[in-house]
């Protein structure tokens, strides 16, 4: 197999102990996943048990495939609307088409792009998104899950989406709560919240789901008002491979590029979310080899497009699985539970998976970081709560898009305004220092040396021009020189190298030379193309600041040895002297 798809990474240093913690993971899993497998596969019009086996075979896929331990795939609400909205454009032009077998052969196509969108290196998009952003996204995530719970906490049915509507909603209807339903969803996730905080050995989902049952078995839940999940059809598909059916090729490729985008979108910034709220790494291109190997599953066994799951992967870490062996327990439970246990699941109450939800979110709210983004930079702070805000009110997918040019946005505040410093030297000590931080540094006479901390490019040319002449502005009169140290200067454009030629021009009218130390080669280069290094002269640019301070030290003294004349007979000559250095 090529080093591109390594198998079973998920289990890299697998060790005997994580078994059981790992089948415990598992289990849970497999119990939140069954209602959202039942409901989600409605929303696209497709039958309940299409959603099941989107919820298996894709775990066996990413487990095949997939690099990361601990996140875990299945069905997603943003990837299932834009398969509704996509299955919907191809019934309009062909109203006898399979929809089961339409939604396997996108999933199909999809995973085909991302593997290609690996090859390609596309992953990168996901290292826009800065930590700060990436907490805000997952506690936005985790509030929203919270907020999706209202129905199944309280019997009402609240459709609305966001934060505030379903709260409204709420409000509206609180009259016709369902109290029994309530009290047993509140009861619950205080039992769960309290294994947790107790560390139990027996993670507490799990034990709310047996719970659930056999309460809901002894006191008929279901005949006084409570919800419950209901039977699942007791099959498992075969292995086949989707046609297209006579679909327009066009309109099948447009079609999973929507898909592909959403679930690419949403599953890697869940996977960088999760990875930075549990410390694990994502390495997003691989991330992609897993989704294909999820999607390719799930199209060949009757499913449909699926990236990572917020709330399967919260409940996978919420109870500590370790590897992807959680993804094929879960995926073996859920068959089981199709196959054999229908009669006892049928039992299982809603509130029950209710409070299963929200006790993983409450765990996803990283309070402390929040904390400290607040205390370290009120700025980043804001941006995590642009992030948080995105994900809770504008859904996944665009909470994505708030999240990348929340981010964007933020690299440019940080580099329209790059740190600068004037440099000197400290009695005693080799180097140069920067004289706002050492109050015995002290400028070399004669030499002003300007320390630049960024790239300069077209969006911070006016700013660093102003700096530059406040510089220029408050030069000692001996000043013989002005030296741009641009270390940090990785990336310089011609609206920079206008810049600088300005400035040259500024101090050469001052009767001060201007040079460039440290410049790093692709800036050289373009500058060299303006030929803004010509006209500073290749005199006056240097390797690094001692080089430079040697030379202006030694060129000052050539300087003044050239103004004292010297006795001489009479008949000799009279010496020309040497051009000033100050003019470069």
């Amino acid at each position: 197999m090529p080093a591109r798809f390594p198998l079973l990474q998920g289990f890299a240093g697998y060790k005997v102990q994580w078994l059981g913690r790992d089948a415990m993971a598992g289990l849970a899993i497999a119990a939140v996943a069954i209602p959202s497998a039942i409901a989600y596969p409605a929303i696209a019009g497709l039958p309940p048990e299409v959603g099941v086996y989107a919820s298996i075979f894709p775990l066996l896929g990413y487990a095949l495939l997939g690099p990361s331990h601990r996140l875990i795939v299945g069905p997603d609400a943003a990837t299932m609307t834009v398969l509704a909205a996509v299955l919907a454009g191809l019934v309009a032009q062909s109203p006898t088409m399979d929809r089961v077998g339409v939604a396997a052969l996108l999933a199909l196509i999809v995973g085909v792009m991302c593997v290609v969108a690996s090859a390609l290196r596309l992953g990168a998009v996901a290292a826009f998104l800065s930590r700060p952003i990436l907490i805000g996204f997952i506690g936005g995530i985790a509030i929203s899950i919270m907020v999706g719970q209202i129905s199944r906490l309280t019997g009402l049915k609240v459709s609305s989406d966001g934060l505030v509507a379903p709260l409204v909603d709420l409000a509206h209807q609180w009259h016709d709560i369902h109290w029994p339903t309530l009290a047993l969803g509140l009861g619950l996730l205080a039992l769960t919240l309290l294994l947790q905080r107790l560390k139990s050995p027996v993670p507490g989902p799990l034990v709310v789901v047996v719970l659930g049952i056999a309460a809901s078995a002894l006191f008929d839940f279901e005949g006084h008002g409570i919800k419950v999940v209901g039977a699942l059809p007791q099959a498992l598909p075969s292995l086949s491979l989707p046609s297209p059916s006579g679909l327009p090729l066009q309109n099948l490729l447009l079609g999973a590029g929507a898909l592909w985008l959403v679930s690419f979108s949403s599953g890697l910034v869940a996977a960088r979310s999760f990875g930075a709220r549990e410390g694990f790494p994502v390495d997003a291109n691989r991330e992609l080899i897993g989704f294909g190997g999820a999607n390719f599953a799930a199209g060949l066994f009757s499913g449909f497009p699926v990236t990572v799951s917020d709330s399967r992967t919260a409940i996978n870490l919420s109870v500590g699985g370790r590897s992807q062996m959680a993804g094929l327990v879960a995926a073996a439970a859920l068959a089981s539970v199709m196959l054999y246990l229908n009669d006892a699941l049928r039992l299982l109450p809603s509130p029950a998976l209710g409070a299963i939800l929200v006790a993983a979110s409450i765990g996803l709210l990283d309070f402390g970081s929040l904390r400290e983004l607040w205390r370290i930079s009120r700025m980043e702070f804001a941006f995590a709560l642009i992030g948080m805000w995105g994900a809770i009110s504008l859904g996944v997918l665009n909470g994505v898009i708030v999240a990348v040019a929340a981010t964007l946005i933020y690299v440019l505040i940080k580099e329209m305004r790059p740190h600068d410093a004037l440099l000197g030297r400290r009695p005693g000590r080799p180097g140069f220092y920067k004289l706002h931080r050492f109050k015995d540094a002290r400028p070399v006479p004669g030499l002003t040396i300007f320390l630049i901390q960024g790239s300069l490019l077209f969006f911070n040319v006016d700013y660093v021009r102003a700096r530059l002449q406040e510089v220029i502005d408050a030069l000692p009169a001996d000043t013989r020189w002005l030296l741009l140290d641009a270390s940090a200067v990785v990336q310089l454009d011609s609206t920079a190298a206008g810049m600088l030629d300005e400035v040259r021009a500024t101090l050469a009218a001052r009767g001060v030379a201007f040079g460039i130390t440290e410049l790093h080669n692709t800036p050289m280069t373009l500058l060299e193309r303006a030929g803004v290094i010509d006209r500073i002269g290749e005199n006056m640019m240097f390797d690094d600041i001692e080089e430079a301070a040697a030379q202006f030290s030694l060129r000052s003294s050539e300087a003044k040895a050239a103004a004292v004349p010297t006795p001489s007979p009479t008949s000799a000559p009279t010496a020309s002297p040497s051009p000033s250095p100050s003019r470069g």
